[in-house]
């Protein structure tokens, strides 16, 4: 929990990019995987054991908690892998480690690393709790739980001053946004029967974001369907509701998207930020709410709903196998030159035309994700309102901009 009082805003973080976005627009901790051994091993980049120094440095320098995912089914064969990854963790400072096989816990409480219990575990009760408080400080609740059932488990915690190997009571963490799975919690097996692919171990090849029909082997008949995305749920979004979500007594909430890029971070964090502050503050509104909603639409999503969090027994299914976003971005080109004393970004136009007032989206692995609205800018030293492919483009940016970074124009779908 934030020293603010105020519940942890947890961010994704699947690569650099991401991470700087996270930082940039408000979050109060990440999670990221290293490698193998996590459930988004093939899903994102990820970082490499090199990295965490440098994980740890940025995030340091905002005084944001770094959490390293270890939450896959680990064999014989991992165990000197998870030793070594915690073993690198704890050398750079990272603050816990997220962990659902009793190798990992008991390896990471040996070595005096912070414990927090992965969703995979399916804590859905408060005896459950007590037995994990003997290693964690933080547990992340079964996502099928109604907000109900996770206030009693939070009330229940305070009443029984149930605590952690800190000394502190056992903080509560549920998920509050992004993609869920039809299984229960994540534990899913079809993807390893079908590709021999586990998604357990990170590798799920996502068979149910596909359309299906369903056939009666004894006559042939195909069964009609109101939707063929039967196995494909909608994204979670907790922000309308955020205010019960928050009086449930949860410590912190849990952003996914570890596999989406840095400006589907930026958006979410940015707008969770000011609907948190903005509960705080005694400001949440209806109004603010669906300014926030439209706001979260722009980036990749599958439609919204809320979960099991209000009562609901079912899931709702996506009606397509992509996006529902209001808005896509469009590749432009790449970063050529920065001129510090003038704040000038020189890009070298490789694909998409952009002109005068049009947003544009900057990304890279230190910038993260910065949107800007085009104003003047010279097309080969010559004052423009139109650049197209081939051509040198040069504008006047509030932040640096590296080698590595990517313009990309932001167009309405």
């Amino acid at each position: 929990m934030t020293t603010s009082g105020r519940i942890e805003l947890m961010a994704p973080a699947g690569n650099f990019e991401s991470m700087q976005a996270a930082l940039d627009n408000g979050c109060d901790s990440i999670y990221f995987g290293v490698e193998q051994l996590n459930m988004r091993a093939r899903a994102t980049v990820n970082f490499v054991l090199d990295d965490l120094p440098e994980i740890a440095r940025r995030c340091n320098e905002k005084n944001v908690r770094t959490y390293l995912t270890l939450n896959t089914i680990i064999y014989d064969h991992d165990l000197s892998i998870v030793k070594t990854l915690l073993t690198k963790a704890k050398e750079a400072g990272i603050t816990a480690v997220i962990a659902s096989d009793q190798a990992v816990i008991m390896t990471a409480r040996t070595m005096g690393i912070e414990v927090h219990i992965s969703t995979q575990l399916n804590v859905t009760n408060i005896e459950t709790v007590k037995f994990y408080a003997m290693f964690a400080d933080t547990i992340v609740l079964s996502r099928e739980l109604s907000l109900r059932q996770v206030k009693k488990i939070t009330d229940d915690i305070e009443k029984e001053q149930i605590k952690g190997p800190s000394g502190n009571l056992v903080e509560i963490e549920i998920f509050g946004h992004g993609a869920l799975c039809m299984a229960v919690s994540g534990k899913c097996y079809l993807s390893l029967h079908s590709h021999n692919s586990s998604a357990n171990r990170g590798a799920c090849k996502q068979n149910c974001r596909k359309k299906y029909t369903v056939i009666d082997q004894e006559s042939g008949f195909e069964i009609e369907l109101d939707n063929e995305y039967m196995m494909s749920p909608k994204d979670l979004c907790t922000l309308d509701f955020l205010d019960q979500v928050i009086d449930s007594g949860i410590k912190v909430l849990k952003i996914e998207g570890r596999g989406r890029a840095a400006d589907y971070v930026a958006t979410v964090i940015k707008t969770y930020r000011e609907a948190i502050d903005s509960y705080y503050e005694g400001t949440f509104t209806k109004e603010k709410i669906q300014t926030w909603m439209e706001a979260l639409a722009t980036v990749y999503n599958r439609g919204f709903w809320s979960g099991y969090y209000l009562g609901q027994k079912l899931g709702e299914w996506s009606d397509n196998p992509g996006s529902n976003a209001t808005q896509k971005k469009v590749y432009v080109g790449k970063g050529m030159h920065y001129f510090p004393k003038s704040s000038i970004a020189e890009f070298k136009i490789e694909a998409y035309d952009i002109k005068k007032g049009d947003k544009i989206l900057i990304t890279g692995p230190s910038t993260g994700a910065q949107e800007l609205i085009l104003e003047d800018f010279f097309v080969n030293d010559v004052t423009s309102e139109k650049a197209t492919k081939g051509d040198s483009c040069t504008l006047k940016v509030p932040f640096r901009i590296r080698l590595s970074d990517k313009m990309y124009k932001i167009v309405e779908n």
